[in-house]
């Protein structure tokens, strides 16, 4: 049977040498243990970027145009770009000190530069930031399926719409049934590669959502019934200037993928394509939101809500607008529902980290896999039905988390490494 190396999770012998030497190669934080499923030979290429693209695009993307609107058309784009770039960078410092020190996860190349608190508060960060943005996830399928409240008006969801007002029809029965039909056999995988199916599909939801809109938007400049949207921001004041910083926190969470890219490059055939795969993926995941922003802003303006979603729920001015409503929004809430599985992932790894953190990886012990994802799916259920506006969710963890698990964090490994090469040379 073939023997895989596989990463201990919990990275327990994270102590640096006295003084702490650079991160140079060490035997810490492995055990060789047999795969849990028997016959995988290694993760294609194409199955990685497809469940990186996906850890990519998720909520993000509906945020954008508002964002865009916010900054302008030309500084907008030219900052989805510039977080992509960051972003890229960011990946390849993580990727760098992993081979370096040996570790297979996030938390180890934490734990290798900063010893245990280091690893821990990254794995909390981790945790914020996933079950922030799962909860996310839910409200908004949830607003899909069954309707909203906005205002004092009820924007019904495609379910309604489609059968009426009945029990099975609202927001809570819609949301345990896709918890158990939908969400529980995906959580169920024990490999992030078995999900590449599903992210290809997701991913395929997202463009067709992309199409539509393009479709809509092109079709109405033809018939000249909309103008071209403001290229740079609106200041009028101070306020208006420090108002252009609450987009940071969207930009940021749009390209937050750091916690699964060294569990995908660990199941890959070759992982030394790990960089090629990172390049490809936020190239196609920065296309799909630059098309989003731009033909989001162009279509609606300075009507453009914060959830672009939201301004789908009219008419469009075109023939079969309600249709083509009905799509987009159905699209998006599939993908919502595809991308859930591969977050959750890295979230069940980083909380079993935290709680047992000398324990053999959570794939191996049966108990504590099932016992784990029943909580976790519990509380995130609980929450999604509770919290009353995604956006408090969304800011938060994007101006703390996800900037400390996408940019602090690499940085100040590369700065530690810097500061322990230089005390080696003194």
């Amino acid at each position: 049977m073939k023997m895989n190396i596989m990463p201990s999770f919990s990275d327990s012998k994270h102590r640096r040498s006295p003084r702490g030497e650079a991160l140079l190669p060490q035997k810490q934080g492995y055990r060789v243990l047999e795969t849990p499923e028997a016959g995988f030979d290694g993760a294609s290429t194409s199955g990685a970027i497809f469940n990186l693209s996906t850890t990519v695009v998720g909520a993000g993307i509906m945020a954008l145009p508002a964002t865009v609107n916010q900054l302008g058309l030309i500084p907008g784009l030219f900052a989805i770009i510039f977080v992509s770039m960051l972003t890229g960078s960011s990946i390849d410092k993580i990727l760098r000190f992993s081979r370096a020190s040996k570790s297979a996860t996030y938390s180890g190349v934490a734990a290798d530069a900063f010893g245990g608190t280091g690893r821990n508060i990254l794995q909390v960060c981790i945790v914020i930031n996933n079950l922030g943005m799962l909860v996310v996830y839910m409200i908004i399928i949830g607003d899909v399926l069954s309707g909203t409240w906005e205002d004092g008006f009820h924007h019904k969801g495609v379910m309604e719409e489609w059968f009426g007002e009945h029990w099975w029809t609202t927001r809570s029965a819609l949301l345990m049934f896709t918890t158990l039909f939908v969400f529980a056999p995906f959580i169920s995988f024990k490999r992030v590669d078995s999900l590449r199916y599903t992210s290809a599909l997701s991913v395929g939801f997202v463009i067709v959502f992309v199409a539509i809109t393009a479709g809509v938007t092109i079709v109405k400049l033809m018939e000249g019934k909309i103008e071209m949207p403001r290229l740079m921001p609106k200041l009028e004041n101070q306020a208006s200037f420090w108002k252009l910083f609450t987009t940071v926190p969207v930009l940021v969470t749009a390209y937050i993928c750091h916690h699964n890219v060294l569990p995908i490059a660990n199941e890959l055939r070759d992982p030394t394509q790990m960089k090629l795969i990172v390049r490809k993926s936020l190239m196609f995941c920065s296309s799909l939101y630059i098309a989003t922003s731009f033909f989001g802003l162009v279509l609606f303006g300075d009507h453009i809500l914060d959830d672009v979603l939201a301004n789908f729920d009219g008419d469009l001015g075109i023939p079969y607008s309600s249709l083509l409503d009905d799509l987009i929004r159905v699209s998006y809430g599939l993908h919502l529902m595809l991308v859930f599985p591969i977050v959750f992932f890295s979230l069940r790894l980083n909380v079993d980290g935290l709680l047992f953190p000398y324990a053999i990886p959570i794939a191996f012990s049966e108990k504590r896999f099932f016992s784990m994802t029943v909580a976790l799916m519990g509380f995130i259920f609980m929450g999604a039905n509770f919290i009353p506006s995604i956006w408090d969710a969304f800011q938060f963890t994007g101006a703390t988390a996800a900037v400390c698990v996408g940019y602090i964090f690499p940085a100040a490994i590369t700065l530690r490494d810097m500061e322990l090469q230089q005390r080696k040379i003194d």
